[in-house]
């Protein structure tokens, strides 16, 4: 079995729900990072690429006909690169990195790209619908919404408001401070779209506010539940926006045959099944599990990006697997620079190796809840 390696991972900015991509076609969006690959790396898309594996959560509309397909094409990779779309919810991805390297690591593949695309404004949440028919009930006593899920979560975990909203506040400076630092830059490519009729250049996200606080948190109303009847809200909460992200994933001899130095090994990756009522708890255990399975502990994993699509589930996680809140979503996590649905998983993972880079790490976990109770974790080594 060869290894597979990241080369390189690199997303668009994510564009705030109505904000700088709101005349940007979602097909557009989706092949700004294969563009931005192939500059980078100085391979031919039409000629080096095996395929494309994209994540999208509503493929529906302007994110229809598998836009895995339709990304390259419009990028100028030609007819001859195919194009694969999935949905793992908001694990999507995730899940195309880990689909990727297991065709590497098969044998069946030498160079892939692979990442995820969702545009939030013209394909608004939810559009691919939500019909559960009533054998559902047969099985399970009741259905919830993520909010109710992260409600809950908070509950069982004796979550207060202002623990979850401290979690937002140190999501939001983080991602302030590495901006400054010039963290992103490596991995966020500058693009250019037009915006009502002019050519506009958008360099970093959009959704952030720096300026956040937990007194400025605490005044913010509720969004799943009465006033008073629990902590979940929009500001420690993930946010809603457009974006895109791909990774060049290949084993060890092409890397080699290109000159390319990769940045980090993929390990390994884990994926479970949780209650769906709760749903959102999934991390837990693919991160103990998929540590298991390597022989790893959590004193030996150096960064982790776990989805902070509410302050709660992070929390949990924190809880429930002992890790370091100073090693987790260092640079800023979701609830900063917001969650596009079928990119983050992408995004998450693609940063691990520039931040081991950073701090000189060996080991980085990337996990992520999913709707209807599932979880995924993937490992990587930086080389």
């Amino acid at each position: 079995m060869q290894d597979a390696y990241i080369v390189d991972a690199v997303r668009t900015p994510f564009g705030k729900q109505g904000g700088s991509f709101r005349d940007t076609h979602p097909q557009d969006l989706a092949a700004m990072p294969l563009t931005a690959l192939e500059e980078r790396n100085g391979f031919s898309g039409a000629d080096d690429i095996e395929d494309v594996i994209y994540g999208c959560v509503d493929p529906v509309d302007e994110q229809a006909n598998n836009i895995a397909r339709l990304a390259p094409m419009i990028a100028g990779w030609g007819e001859s690169v195919p194009g694969v779309q999935l949905d793992r919810m908001c694990g999507s991805g995730q899940q195309a990195i880990d689909f990727a390297a297991g065709q590497i690591r098969a044998g069946f593949h030498d160079v892939l790209v692979a990442g995820g695309t969702e545009h939030m404004t013209r394909v608004p949440m939810g559009s691919a619908g939500s019909s559960i028919t009533d054998s559902y009930f047969e099985e399970f006593d009741e259905l919830t919404t993520q909010g109710e899920g992260a409600e809950r979560i908070a509950e069982e975990w004796r979550f207060s408001r202002r623990e979850l909203d401290e979690i937002a506040v140190d999501s939001q400076q983080r991602w302030a401070d590495a901006a400054a630092a010039g963290r992103h830059d490596d991995q966020v490519i500058p693009v250019e779209v037009e915006l009502d009729g002019e050519t506009t250049r958008v360099e970093e996200d959009e959704h952030p506010r720096p300026e956040t606080d937990a007194e400025t948190l605490g005044g913010l109303p509720l969004a799943f539940r009465e006033a008073g009847e629990g902590v979940i809200h929009a500001g420690n909460s993930s946010g809603i926006v457009d974006g895109a992200a791909a990774t060049l994933i290949a084993s060890g001899e092409a890397c080699a045959a290109h000159g390319w130095e990769p940045m980090a090994r993929i390990v390994d990756t884990h994926v479970v099944g949780v209650d769906p009522v709760t749903m959102l708890t999934g991390p837990i255990p693919a991160t103990n599990e998929l540590l298991a399975d390597n022989d790893v502990t959590i004193g030996d994993i150096d960064r982790f990006e776990v989805n902070e699509a509410f302050a709660s589930v992070v929390a949990a996680w924190l809880d429930e697997t002992d890790a370091a809140w100073e090693r987790t979503n260092v640079w800023g996590g979701a609830i900063a620079h917001g969650h596009p649905l079928g990119a983050t998983g992408a995004a998450l993972l693609g940063k691990l190796p520039y931040q081991l880079d950073a701090c000189g790490g060996r080991y980085g976990l990337c996990a992520m809840c999913i709707g209807f109770g599932q979880g995924i974790a993937t490992l990587v080594e930086r080389v």
